[in-house]
């Protein structure tokens, strides 16, 4: 007679999955909705009130301290997972706010799928930072991967198509590499599950020491190398500029902040937990890692200067950005456990103050931008004329990017700076400082371009008259100043999510 098999001997949690349960149901809810409303404004409420739910069940889960594995160990629940979820849905709930008057402007006739497919990326991202296993990482992957190439697709011109192909192909390309990797680490454990791994990999390790385990070290690699492509750093950031500079600008500012919160958050995981956890202390960790941050920063701070399209010079920021949250993942190389619970708690509150900062600055574009679409930054001459509150909402955030007080990202630099110096990697921090002295120069040729005054007569935009951008610009300055006053309440909250998951 076969086995009977049930909830309880699966582990079966559906608590576990509540806020992926939640935005599924709300997606589907989204396109059936969109089959009859007359006035598709109710879309973009109705996917806010599902994440602002999905928030409620994340909040629920910290609230309760569930932890543990479930579905046979695939789903992994702590505070750090959580952490995470709570960072992509805070940045899923700005970019559908200030999402209408733009979809409204250029995708009249996609209401549904813009929201139902917004809603499923985040589903898929939310489910990639609770997986435990290596397949159910590539299929969390997936799902968002295809979301976001039908997102970037949207618009249906020229560029638009050519952004949704090239991240679509160098995607598949960064998915393979991995794959290898996860397929050389399953042959070396003979397991796709990641708790199950350290305790092997150190075995081997102790039997044989690091010389002679040379394809664990290429495992470790290639997966840095999958993952470099979804976090975007060099030299794996070839698809940024041009995706920026086609896709639909909400998709930009949520595709910005969501993917790098949910690619750091597993990168993190399998990091700290395989490899570091495993005892590969005599591997150059660090070295690796920090070379990949200095050439991020250093080359997306010096490309920005030369751009003339607003656009574009926030994609090779966003290159600069991860460099700079990759002194976090490096400093984890130290071995030590107080160093351990600084830099992920770095990461975290990092990553938190750049959702703010990042779609402070696209809401603002999208209120700023002529109704010609023209993304460059000669158009920004005399913003301040046209949409006083856009403009300081956009020069807040470019002073936040910078890193200079009183913002959350200077906070979060300082916070990362003392981690690599606690680390013995002071180069690091040394190299952080000085890039972001050379990023002040592209960051406030924009602010200079608000505050001037123009010669041409533009009209206020219907964008910067819409209530949710405006509400989603408001939270979003609010978020940006108040981590960079008063920072201990998220520092404290980053802390222990590090907690929960460091050794």
């Amino acid at each position: 007679m076969p086995t009977q098999i049930d909830a309880a001997s699966l582990g079966i949690d559906f608590a576990h999955l509540a806020p992926e349960i939640i935005l599924t149901l709300v997606a589907i809810a989204v396109v059936l909705v969109d089959l009859v409303a007359r006035d598709k404004s109710v879309l973009a409420w109705l996917s806010a009130l599902g994440v602002a739910m999905a928030g409620g069940a994340a909040v629920w889960l910290w609230t309760s301290d569930a932890s543990g594995a479930s579905y046979s160990g695939i789903v992994i629940t702590d505070l750090f997972g959580t952490m995470f979820k709570l960072i992509v849905l805070g940045g899923t709930l700005l970019a559908i706010l200030f999402s209408p008057a733009y979809v409204e402007r250029r995708l009249a006739r996609f209401h549904g799928e813009y929201y139902g497919l917004l809603l499923l990326a985040t589903v898929g991202m939310m489910l990639l930072v609770s997986m435990g296993e290596l397949i159910s990482i590539v299929l969390a992957l997936e799902i968002q991967t295809f979301a976001l190439v039908a997102l970037i697709a949207l618009l249906k011109d020229e560029k638009s198509t050519e952004s949704a192909l090239k991240f679509l192909l160098l995607s598949a390309v960064a998915t393979a590499v991995m794959l290898y990797g996860m397929a050389i680490l399953f042959g070396l454990t003979g397991t796709t599950f990641i708790a199950d791994m350290p305790a092997i990999v150190a075995e081997r390790v102790a039997d044989g020491g690091v010389a002679n385990n040379l394809a664990l070290i290429l495992a470790g690699v290639l997966i840095i190398v999958g993952f470099g492509f979804k976090i975007s750093s060099v030299p794996f950031q070839m698809w940024v500029p041009p995706v920026y500079e086609g896709a639909p600008t909400p998709i930009v500012g949520y595709l910005s902040v969501a993917s790098k919160a949910a690619g750091f958050a597993v990168l993190l995981r399998l990091f700290i937990v395989v490899f570091e956890q495993a005892g590969l202390d005599a591997l150059d960790w660090p070295l690796l890692i920090g070379g990949l941050a200095v050439a991020s920063m250093t080359i997306g701070n010096v490309v920005a200067i030369i751009q003339t399209n607003i656009k574009r010079l926030l994609a090779y920021s966003t290159i600069a950005q991860a460099g700079y949250i990759l002194i976090g993942v490096a400093v984890l190389g130290n071995g030590e456990a107080n160093v351990y619970e600084l830099a992920t708690s770095g990461v975290i509150f990092y990553l938190a103050a750049y959702t703010f900062s990042n779609l402070a600055a696209f809401g603002a574009l999208i209120a700023l931008s002529p109704p010609n679409g023209n993304d460059s930054i000669e158009e920004l001459t005399g913003g301040f004329s046209r949409s006083p509150f856009a403009a300081v909402v956009l020069t807040v955030a470019l002073i936040s990017l910078v890193g200079l007080p009183p913002t959350g990202l200077f906070v979060g630099k300082i916070y990362l700076f003392y981690g690599a110096v606690q680390g013995d990697l002071w180069w690091l921090a040394l190299a952080g400082a000085l890039n972001s002295f050379v990023s002040a120069y592209y960051y406030l040729r924009p602010v200079r371009r608000l505050w001037q005054s123009s010669d041409s007569d533009v009209a206020t935009s219907e964008a910067a008259r819409s209530l949710s951008l405006r509400a989603s610009m408001a939270v979003s300055l609010i978020g940006v100043i108040t981590l960079g006053i008063v920072p201990f309440w998220l520092i404290s909250r980053a802390t222990e999510a590090a907690a929960s998951f460091t050794p």
